[in-house]
């Protein structure tokens, strides 16, 4: 897992109409990007909704929100509708940002040892760096956790 003071990988992934985006169009700008499992999944969509609730707060902090997950385009298309969801989401089907943040890690799963998405939250300082890493983000604090943390900052 990437770790404070890493440059952050550097990924060019699509949005839900296919559009690519890459971390480096956000430079000059803090970025949080949170990683999680599954779409509309309980701790998922607890964890999406707080950003949404929280998400003119990240703006007046000038700080850009992009969620990744495993998931098709047509999956978030379906998530951003039924959850109202104002910020970016990105598919990452082939584990490019995943692995390269390090979140692609071994899960015990009832039982079942695999491997699967780490719940993790990186924030991308304005020059490409990690900031801050929340790693095991909780679903429930973790869009208040960021904004305490920038607003010791």
């Amino acid at each position: 897992m990437l770790n404070v003071g890493d440059k952050a990988y550097n990924f060019t992934l699509s949005d839900k109409d296919g559009n690519n985006h890459s971390l480096s169009d956000y430079l000059g700008k803090k970025v949080v990007v949170y990683f999680y499992p599954k779409d509309n999944t309980p701790g998922c969509t607890r964890q999406a909704c707080a950003f949404r609730n929280n998400f003119d707060e990240f703006g007046k902090r000038n700080v850009m929100v992009i969620g990744i997950s495993q998931d098709s385009g047509k999956s978030h298309q379906k998530f951003i509708d039924t959850h109202n969801l104002p910020f970016l989401i990105l598919s990452d089907p082939d584990l490019n940002a995943i692995k390269g943040f390090g979140v692609w890690q071994e899960k015990t799963l009832y039982g079942r040892l695999g491997f699967g998405v780490n719940r993790s939250t990186f924030i991308v300082d304005e020059n490409g760096f990690i900031e801050k890493v929340f790693p095991k983000a909780n679903p429930d604090n973790n869009a208040s956790d960021i904004l305490k943390y920038l607003d010791t900052k």
